[in-house]
């Protein structure tokens, strides 16, 4: 191919064919009153024959604003994560920005790794749900210097002044767990993520605190820390199911590890309520296909991406608000009760 073709065209490039200088051909690209009718049709019919593409990269960085948000989560592919992301779309557009969006698989060198691409990338905001393994919070801290509005969701941080937008994981994870106990279930395993995360943690607590308000004892046997990944909650379910006294009833962080305690019990022969009581949390499309159908707490992932990004606006139209104050929004949580965990008549849907 000529390397010609290939030739970014400029306003140079039109202001020669046409006889003009650039900066008549600058202003009649913008409509300027005082370029006459004709010579401004002249431009953008000649822009339009050479294929001229404005630099809109180069006049967002003179402006100081690029009219993009950034987007650090742990998994695209995850379903909660993508309908997070579809809120946080629908508000930012809306808004005449756009979103660059990235994954750190959980890992703190890469979500690092993002935070300093998106930094350069001169992002107006950030919106971060954080890895697992992340503990430090430094690479944030330079979008705050810069009086870049940092929000964080789901997972977030407690250590920087920053607006949250969370559920109430403790009181979901107790009525998930009393749901269980009012199913007759005596020893109930937990399926747990990694404690440093603020859901996990409290989801763990949850779940303790319903154990310890029913008289029940806490058997550290029963509570299995993972990823939570579908071959993780297989590896943990079987693990479980090896112990001298097995559990009845599992609940499980995630719907992930929660699919695969199904499937493994009932690869051993056992049949799920009436063995082994599943309950998992996230509401996943696989929760309600999968057989028997997964007990789940439903958390409004779609709202809390698009509070996230509301956040994040008001934070830009008013920079004076970041640094100045945080706000930890708090949403509510449904238990939704189906075929892995109704061993007695239930109510269908429980609100927390």
């Amino acid at each position: 191919m000529n390397k010609k073709n290939n030739k970014e065209v400029t306003i140079y490039d039109i202001a020669r064919e046409l006889n003009v200088s650039p900066a008549t051909v600058s202003r009649a690209l913008k409509n300027h009153y005082s370029i006459g009718k004709e010579t401004t049709q002249a431009v953008k019919k000649m822009a339009e024959k050479l294929g001229y593409q404005p630099n809109t990269i180069a006049s967002s960085l003179r402006k100081n604003k690029t009219n993009t948000i950034g987007v650090i989560v742990s998994w695209i592919n995850r379903p909660f994560v993508s309908s997070l992301i579809s809120g946080i779309e629908e508000v930012v557009n809306q808004a005449g920005y756009n979103v660059i969006i990235s994954q750190s698989c959980d890992s703190y060198e890469k979500e690092v790794a993002n935070a300093k691409t998106l930094y350069s990338s001169r992002v107006d905001g950030l919106i971060v749900s954080l890895a697992m393994e992340t503990l430090r919070y430094d690479h944030f801290m330079q979008f705050q210097r810069k009086e870049i509005p940092v929000v964080f969701v789901d997972r977030v941080s407690y250590e920087m002044e920053t607006d949250r937008v969370i559920i109430d994981n403790f009181a979901a994870s107790f009525k998930a767990t009393e749901h269980l106990i009012s199913m007759g279930c005596q020893r109930i395993a937990h399926l747990a993520g990694a404690q440093n995360r603020n859901i996990y943690r409290d989801r763990q607590n949850g779940y303790l605190e319903a154990l310890k308000k029913h008289g029940l004892p806490t058997d550290e046997n029963l509570i299995i820390h993972s990823k939570l990944s579908l071959e993780e909650g297989y590896r943990s379910t079987e693990q479980l199911l090896h112990l001298p006294q097995p559990p009845d009833a599992i609940f499980s962080a995630n719907d992930s590890a929660a699919v695969s305690a199904i499937q493994y019990a009932k690869s051993r022969g056992l049949k799920i309520p009436e063995d082994l009581a599943i309950v998992g949390f996230n509401n996943d499309i696989i929760a309600s296909i999968v057989d028997p159908p997964l007990t789940t707490i439903a958390q409004p992932a779609f709202e809390m991406g698009r509070i996230a990004a509301q956040q994040v606006l008001k934070h830009k139209d008013d920079p004076s608000k970041q640094m100045v104050s945080s706000e930890t929004i708090v949403l509510k949580t449904e238990l939704l009760i189906r075929k892995s965990s109704q061993r007695k008549k239930a109510e269908q849907s429980i609100s927390t």
